[in-house]
C-alpha cells in the first residue's frame, strides 16, 4: 500500500521545506504539497523534520577481537541503529593473512543474512598484497559491489599492514575505483610505548591513552595522506580525534590531494579523563584511537562545520563491561577496544550540532546521512529524499528532551558511554524502503529485512564534493 508523509519539514543536505512525499514499492515517487491522497495510508508528520535516513560508514557486528567478540551482532545492532535514526550501516569485513578475500565475505554474510533489520554493506580489510590479493579484487569490487578498502596502521601483530601494503591498495584502488581507508595511527611506536608502561608498572586504562598521544596519530595521518598524493589515489580517514590529524588533513586537502575525514559522536563529547574514572570503570571508555583532552573537541567542531572533516561514523563496537572489558584488569592493553554508539550518533549530532549553532540542518543531514552515501557509491539510492529514492525516511521531534542511559538505550551491551548526558531531538519513526522499522518509537520492523548493498565505485571528488552538485542542485521537484 502507497503510503504519504504529510506535512512534515523535509531536509535534505542541499533544501529544507514543507511538503508531503509520497511512497509506493519502497521508493519515493512524488515529493509536493497536497499530493493526492487516494489508495495511500497517510502518515502525519506536522511539527516534525524529515530527514533521510542515517547512513553510518563505520561498524563492527558480530566481530571477534581481542579473544572475546562484540555484544552486539546485525540483529541486536542494526535495531539499535533503527531506533537511532540510521537505516543503513557499513561493516567492517576482516581478512586474514593467507586466506583467500571471498571466504572473509562469505563469513560475514553469514553473519548477517537473516538479522540485518536494515540495509547494509561492508567494507574489506586489506591485510597483505599478493598476487592472490590483486587476482581477487576485481571480482570482489564486481560480484560484491565492495568498493572500499580497509588498512590498518595500528594493532602491531594484529591489524597493522606496512606502508608498502598501503602504498600498493592505493595504486590498486585508483586502478579499480575504489576508496582507501585508514585508521591511522602509528603501531609501531604504540607497541613500544605500551610494554615500556607495563614494564614501569602502569596498567591502569588511562595508560591506554596515555602511549597513543595525539602526535602519533598526526604522524601516521600526515604518512597516509603524503602515500595518497605518490599514488594519485583516494583516501578516507577514519575516526578522526585530535587537532593534529586536522591539521593533516586540511594541508593535504588545500594541496589537492583527495583525501576525506570521519570524526565519531564520541570525540566530539567525551574526553580522556573518563578514562581516568576509579574502579576499573575507565575502561569502558577504551577504543583506538583514545579519547583527547578536551580541548581537542573544538577543533572536531570547527572541521566539522568548515567541510574539513565529511563525516561522522560510530565506530560501533560495544563489549561489556562485566566480562568483556574486565579481561583486561591489571594490563590496559587487554581491554578489549570499542563502544556502543550507534544508537546515539544521528541524535547527538542534532543536539549537540544544530541545537548548538555548530551545524546548520543541511550540514547535520550531510554529516550523519549524504556523504557517507556519495563516498561509498550508495547515493542517490540512499542519502537523500528525492524522486527515485529508496523512502529511508526519519520523522524527527526536534525538541523531545531525554536523557541518555542504559537504562532506555536498545543495545545490547551493559553501559551507554553518554549516560546521564542531556540531549534534545528523537526519532519518532523511520522507515526503511517505505516500511516502518520504528513507529511512534517502537519496533516494528523484523529481523532479516535488510537488504544487502553492492555498492558503486568510487566517483571521485568533484561528484562527492558538493551535496547539490549531483542530483541538478535540488532534491525536489
Amino acid at each position: 500500500m502507497a503510503k504519504i508523509i504529510r506535512g512534515g519539514t523535509i531536509v535534505t543536505a542541499s533544501d529544507t521545506y514543507q511538503g508531503d512525499i509520497r511512497i509506493e514499492n519502497g521508493l519515493i515517487t512524488q515529493l509536493g504539497k497536497g499530493l493526492s491522497q487516494e489508495g495511500a495510508e497517510v502518515v502525519d508528520a506536522s511539527g516534525l523534520y524529515v530527514f533521510p535516513g542515517g547512513v553510518d560508514p563505520h561498524t563492527h557486528l558480530d566481530m571477534p577481537f581481542g579473544g572475546t567478540v562484540t555484544a552486539d551482532n546485525f540483529e541486536t545492532g542494526t535495531r539499535a541503529a533503527a531506533f537511532g535514526g540510521t537505516t543503513t550501516v557499513i561493516d567492517f569485513c576482516l581478512t586474514n593473512k593467507g586466506k583467500p578475500l571471498r571466504e572473509s565475505v562469505q563469513t560475514w554474510h553469514a553473519k548477517a543474512e537473516g538479522k540485518a533489520t536494515i540495509d547494509y554493506s561492508f567494507h574489506l580489510m586489506i591485510a597483505e598484497i599478493t598476487d592472490e590479493v590483486l587476482t581477487e579484487l576485481p571480482a570482489i569490487i564486481e560480484d560484491e559491489g565492495i568498493t572500499s578498502f580497509k588498512v590498518f596502521m595500528a594493532y602491531k601483530n594484529v591489524f597493522q599492514a606496512d606502508d608498502g601494503t598501503l602504498y600498493r591498495t592505493l595504486l590498486e584502488a585508483k586502478k579499480h575505483g575504489a576508496l582507501v581507508m585508514v585508521h591511522a595511527e602509528n603501531g609501531d611506536v604504540i607497541d613500544y610505548l605500551i610494554r615500556e608502561a607495563l614494564e614501569a608498572g602502569n596498567t591502569d586504562p588511562i595508560y591506554h591513552a596515555l602511549t597513543r598521544p595525539s602526535i602519533i596519530e598526526g604522524e601516521a595521518t600526515g604518512r597516509a595522506a603524503k602515500l595518497t598524493a605518490m599514488a594519485n589515489s583516494q583516501l578516507y580517514v577514519v575516526h578522526v580525534t585530535c587537532e593534529e590529524a586536522v591539521k593533516q588533513i586540511t594541508e593535504a586537502r588545500n594541496q589537492g590531494v583527495d583525501i576525506w575525514g570521519e570524526t565519531c559522536p564520541q570525540y566530539l563529547m567525551l574526553d580522556q579523563t573518563y578514562l581516568e574514572k576509579p574502579d576499573f570503570e575507565g575502561a569502558k571508555y577504551v577504543w583506538s584511537p583514545p579519547l583527547r583532552p578536551k580541548a581537542h573537541q573544538e577543533a572536531l567542531w570547527t572541521a566539522l562545520s568548515s567541510g574539513q572533516l565529511q563525516t561522522v561514523g560510530s565506530d560501533q563496537c560495544s563489549f561489556n563491561f562485566k566480562g568483556q572489558k574486565e579481561l583486561g584488569r591489571g594490563d590496559f592493553s587487554l581491554i578489549p577496544n570499542g563502544g556502543p554508539c550507534i544508537e546515539d550518533r544521528f541524535s547527538i549530532l542534532f543536539s549537540e550540532g544544530v541545537r548548538k549553532g555548530r551545524l546548520t540542518l543541511n550540514q547535520f543531514v550531510d554529516v550523519v546521512s549524504t556523504r557517507s552515501a556519495k563516498l561509498f557509491g550508495l547515493f542517490p539510492q540512499k542519502g537523500t529524499i528525492a524522486v527515485g529514492s529508496d523512502a529511508d525516511l526519519v520523522l524527527f521531534d526536534p525538541d523531545a528532551a531525554r536523557t541518555l542511559s542504559v537504562q532506555t538505550h536498545h543495545m545490547n551491551v551493559d553501559y551507554n558511554p553518554f549516560e546521564g548526558i542531556a540531549i534534545t531531538g528523537e526519532p519518532v519513526s523511520v522507515l526503511s524502503r517505505g516500511e516502518f522499522v520504528i513507529r511512534d518509537k517502537q519496533f516494528v520492523g523484523q529481523a532479516g529485512a535488510g537488504q544487502y548493498l553492492k555498492r558503486k565505485r568510487y566517483q571521485g571528488a568533484a561528484y562527492a564534493g558538493s551535496p547539490a552538485k549531483a542530483n541538478g542542485g535540488a532534491d525536489h521537484v
